[in-house]
């Protein structure tokens, strides 16, 4: 990307006391990105979203906003960004039209036709009191105020907790028009499947580092793609090839193995000269993906086979 990152953080560093929080966090956000930014509870995604918001001070290292240090211009910054947490507190006794107002005048903005015009799309009852709302509606308030908002950066951590699956859909058209306006986002989530769709980069924090950053497409020769196949003619020199595993034959005649991305041509051509006739690949997921880092103990698996 030629334009300059509307988020910089480089080799990032935080501690409590003795405890490390950020060891080096090292990414940027570019305007009309959307930006995954994924890892598992205290891998130090809060961390790095409340050192970026200028709540916490950093321990080491830089983070700037639109060129300017998070910490020492947080005033000035965040008249340009609009932020929804995973959890959202609301004052009881106010109604969630007076919430959602009220969030829009601190934030320099009024009520418009774009804030009605969320409010029916998130299907929320402004006249109610908020001490009457379930979490899900919680969380549509602050994401209805933070939509109203002509913000420049979009910051959202965890967001959809609590929504419906049918309003999820409404949160990531949302997060497209944003895009689609050259607005950048910083997205947080624990929904691989979520990110997967809707993130033009992503980022792989574990314990304070980040492991990985990159396109899903770049980050695909990381993973393997599973291939389920039936030939007329016996592949018995397939377990022996480069980047196959896991070769398993069923008792009908169906094989099934995964194969790394980079070896999935040479492979096919083989599988071809034994005359194909069925075929069905499984391209892999940001879920491999993750899980190639974040093995069942929390360490991770093959960590030096997986750097580029």
């Amino acid at each position: 990307m030629t334009n300059a990152p509307i988020l910089h953080i480089d080799h990032l560093q935080k501690s409590f006391g003795k405890f490390q929080a950020l060891r080096d966090v090292t990414f940027d956000v570019y305007p009309g990105e959307v930006f995954g930014f994924i890892g598992p509870n205290g891998a130090g995604k809060s961390t790095t979203i409340r050192t970026i918001l200028g709540i916490l001070r950093a321990s080491g290292g830089q983070a700037t906003l639109f060129g300017q240090d998070v910490f020492k211009e947080s005033v000035s910054i965040h008249k340009r960004i609009a932020y929804v947490p995973g959890d959202v507190y609301l004052w009881p006794n106010l109604t969630g039209g007076e919430i959602i107002d009220l969030f829009l005048k601190l934030g320099g903005s009024k009520h418009s036709a774009k804030t009605d015009e969320m409010i029916k799309r998130f299907q929320l009852d402004p006249t109610k009191k908020a001490r009457t709302y379930s979490k899900g509606n919680r969380q549509k308030v602050a994401l209805i105020a933070a939509f109203s908002t002509d913000a420049d950066f979009y910051i959202f951590d965890e967001p959809t907790s609590g929504l419906d699956p049918l309003n999820e859909e409404y949160f990531q058209k949302s997060v497209a028009e944003l895009k689609a306006a050259g607005k950048a986002v910083l997205l947080s989530s624990h929904i691989l499947s979520e990110v997967e769709k809707m993130c033009d980069r992503i980022g792989i924090i574990r314990n304070g580092e980040i492991v990985e950053t990159g396109t899903l497409a770049e980050m695909r020769h990381l993973t393997r793609t599973v291939i389920e196949f039936q030939t007329a003619e016996p592949t018995a020199e397939l377990s022996g090839m480069k980047g196959v595993h896991n070769v398993v034959k069923s008792d009908n005649g169906v094989q099934t193995f995964s194969v790394d991305s980079d070896q999935i041509g040479q492979v096919m051509d083989y599988l071809a000269s034994k005359k194909i006739i069925t075929l069905q690949s499984t391209p892999p997921t940001l879920e491999d993906l993750f899980m190639r880092y974040y093995n069942t103990n929390g360490s991770v698996g093959g960590e030096k086979d997986v750097q580029q």
